[in-house]
């Protein structure tokens, strides 16, 4: 894996479309193993707790799956840590060799994962492992919106995404049961040769692209003087914490709250994946024809169903019905946000790229920190769902004021 610098690499020459299909299967392979990693703690956390924290579980099993929820807000803290330095630092390296060193990382980091002793050092598993995501995401975006075309970047992003919403469809429930029938470690070790079989398809199929040449950390650094960065990483941050909050604590919700018995988890999660599929393709295709719309719509829709959800999650058409449409505005809104933060932090492409998943991991960090709060303090597993309306009502007034922003701009160009 040299950083190779021929000259544009032939020009970066055409490559028929069935090649194309190729490069872009094998980055959302990336996104599944990603979304694979990063959602079936959601799922195992009974079974982490059980075996990591036996004491706390056998006195309180509330308390220990409220505190085995800290493994989901290390991952999302890596994420938030990762993403930026990673994505400035080497945004000058060619696409796929980013991509390619990004995968081994993530390789060894879920095994590692996997052969945890204790919970603390699960928690420092989860966060090393979680460092290379946002720059595989961020990367991964603009190879393939670039493999796309003009006028389709939205849907680039969407494509590269894809993968983590499949992976909530297939992924995520298939390793769930495996994990809950052989262990949650025999999860993790699964989850690590899916990424394994990923660097395979991107050394393969993935054409080389250069990177930034221009690039330095400090150029790339200069996103953050922009008072619209600033307001779209919080638009993902906050608002998008209400779909954390709740899906970090689905197991003991479809359990617990409506007494459904533990093999319906995985169901229930391939109900949540499926929407998250049918809101990733919604989502990009809004984002290329009205992007503020699609940000002030989906927004709205994710606030009425937390709300829908915490009304009715005692039933099981109720709570099905309103994880699906949950999770359809959450991943609507992702590739949204992405593509909001590309467009606001203008020549700090990588980084900016890089960013929307450093937002939407502190969403998940802070959504299932405070989901755990509530569940901590005797409120019960339907408590997250109140505390992610109140997250999306936030979310909501951020996108006002950032396209607030916008049209004051705009009248003080004209005027």
């Amino acid at each position: 894996m040299t950083v190779q610098t021929e000259p544009a690499r032939l020009a970066e020459a055409p490559l028929s479309p069935g090649r194309i299909r190729l490069a872009l299967l094998a980055l959302a392979l990336g996104g599944f193993a990603i979304g694979s990693t990063e959602f079936v703690a959601m799922g195992l956390l009974p079974n982490l707790a059980a075996d990591l924290l036996p004491g706390l579980y056998a006195a309180s099993p509330a308390e220990a799956n409220a505190q085995a929820g800290w493994a989901i807000s290390a991952y999302a803290l890596g994420v938030v840590v990762g993403a930026p330095t990673i994505a400035a630092a080497a945004a000058r390296l060619p696409r796929r060799t980013l991509l390619l060193w990004l995968l081994v990382a993530f390789t060894l980091g879920t095994v590692f994962s996997a052969l945890s002793p204790t919970f603390g050092v699960l928690l420092v598993a989860r966060f090393v492992s979680a460092l290379p995501h946002g720059a595989y995401f961020g990367i991964a975006s603009l190879v393939a919106a670039r493999l796309m075309g003009p006028g389709k970047r939205g849907q680039g992003v969407a494509l590269v995404l894809s993968g983590l919403t499949i992976a909530n469809v297939i992924g995520v429930p298939l390793i769930t049961w495996l994990g809950q029938t052989h262990g949650w470690r025999v999860a993790y070790l699964v989850v690590a040769s899916i990424f394994a079989l990923t660097f395979a398809a991107v050394w393969a199929f993935v054409p080389w692209q250069a990177g930034d040449p221009s690039a330095t950390m400090r150029n790339e650094l200069r996103a953050f003087r922009r008072l619209q960065v600033w307001l779209a990483l919080a638009i993902g941050a906050i608002g998008f914490g209400g779909f954390f909050a709740v899906y970090s604590y689905v197991a003991p919700l479809v359990t617990v709250t409506a007494g459904l018995p533990a093999g319906a988890v995985p169901v229930m999660l391939v109900i949540v994946g499926l929407g998250m599929t049918l809101g990733n393709v919604l989502g990009g295709r809004a984002a290329d024809r009205n992007l503020p719309r699609a940000l002030v719509v989906y927004f709205c829709m994710l606030l009425v169903t937390l709300i829908g959800l915490a009304l009715t999650a005692g039933t099981v058409v109720g709570l099905a019905a309103f994880l699906f449409l949950i999770a359809v505005a959450c991943s609507a809104l992702s590739p949204a946000i992405q593509t909001r933060l590309m467009d606001v932090a203008h020549n700090s492409q990588s980084i900016a790229a890089a960013l929307n998943h450093s937002a939407l991991n502190l969403a998940n960090a802070s959504g299932a920190f405070l989901g755990g709060l509530a569940i901590a303090a005797g409120y019960g597993y339907v408590s997250p769902a109140w505390v992610g309306a109140v997250l999306s009502v936030a979310g909501i007034m951020l996108v006002l004021a950032s396209l607030g922003v916008d049209r004051r701009r705009r009248r003080r160009i004209r005027a």
